[in-house]
């Protein structure tokens, strides 16, 4: 399993760089962070920075869309960090929500996020691609290698997933909701003849090392709020009865708004309707052990990367203790001598 962690564009952006040079000292694989450009700052220009600041971190947005960025730029800007410094990046994609629905926007469509995923794959990875009736590439680009892996919940978005991705990006850490999205992914890919164990799937959630868990609760319950816009628009759209897991469905039911101003941050107030219990499935909370025995049930149901959101009051701890005992315990024992 790999590891990621996921950050916020918080000004000073140096902090930001800072957590993720410490991410990649304590033995973590990839650097992701929000793309949001209103509610902070803009991610391609820290980018720069992080990859600057490291060696070996992939980095990339979790995630970016189609509609407040145009594909040909996205893909401009990967190939153009690849050309710097040498094929370290990964593109996060979705339909979008707090970029576009901060200004009154609507998400894509699907249509335009499978154009979005093609354009951008195939000018990023220094090849000519159709558009608007010309065929057209990046001259100076010749060697630049980009995955670009898709986020979603609903059946569509995932049976695209399994269509034309790289990977598969989770929003959060239920067992039971990861096995099902798995599942939908992997038959998709079958049907489009490709093989399904030849994508990545990322699951991404809160992760905070601690013992107290009302305070672990209230730090991360911002994220079952996150979630819950998500799946409040899949019910709106597919209905109670669909093939959705009640496990993903059921707790929004006292949902009553959302507040963007609010995204993503630890202690926001609109997040009341989140019992523990939710909390506690979406999240990986606890001590080390607790974490490493979450994340090999993961594992064994077909997750390939982890990637823990930092959005609390205990970055810098939750770091070290991944790096001296969380990704060690997941990796595979190789002995100096058999």
């Amino acid at each position: 399993m790999d590891f990621g962690v996921v950050l916020q564009n918080n000004p000073p952006a140096s902090r930001v760089v800072e957590l993720a040079r410490q991410a990649e000292t304590q033995g973590f694989d990839y650097v992701w962070t929000f793309d949001s450009h209103l509610l902070w700052q803009e991610p391609y220009v820290v980018y720069s920075q992080v990859l600057a600041a490291t060696r070996k971190v992939r980095v990339g947005p979790m995630v970016t869309n189609p509609v407040t960025r145009d594909a040909t730029v996205t893909a401009s800007a990967f190939a153009t960090l690849n050309e710097m410094f040498g094929n370290r990046t990964v593109c996060g994609i979705g339909r979008g929500d707090s970029a576009v629905r901060v200004l009154n926007g609507r998400p894509a469509t699907l249509a335009q996020l499978r154009e979005a995923v093609h354009v951008i794959r195939e000018l990023a990875n220094s090849r000519a691609v159709e558009i608007n009736g010309s065929t057209v590439r990046f001259p100076w680009s010749r060697d630049s290698r980009l995955e670009v892996w898709v986020a979603g919940y609903g059946p569509k978005t995932l049976a695209l997933t399994g269509d034309v991705a790289d990977g598969f990006i989770l929003q959060l850490a239920d067992p039971d909701v990861t096995a099902w999205t798995i599942r939908v992914v992997r038959e998709a890919a079958e049907r489009a003849g490709r093989d399904p164990d030849a994508l990545q799937f990322c699951v991404a959630a809160p992760m905070y090392i601690g013992d107290d868990r009302s305070h672990m609760h209230d730090q991360t319950r911002w994220f079952g709020g996150m979630v819950g816009n998500h799946v409040a628009e899949l019910v709106a759209r597919y209905g109670h009865d669909a093939e959705l897991p009640h496990s993903l469905t059921d707790y929004i039911a006292g949902r009553t708004g959302y507040d963007y101003n609010e995204h993503g941050r630890a202690g926001n107030t609109h997040t009341e309707f989140v019992p523990d219990e939710v909390v506690e499935r979406f999240c990986v909370l606890g001590t080390w052990q607790e974490h490493v025995a979450k994340l090999t049930g993961l594992r064994e149901i077909g997750v390939t990367q982890f990637a823990g959101y930092l959005m609390h009051d205990n970055k810098e701890e939750t770091l070290r203790v991944y790096g001296e005992h969380v990704i060690p315990a997941m990796r595979e024992a190789v002995r100096a001598k058999v």
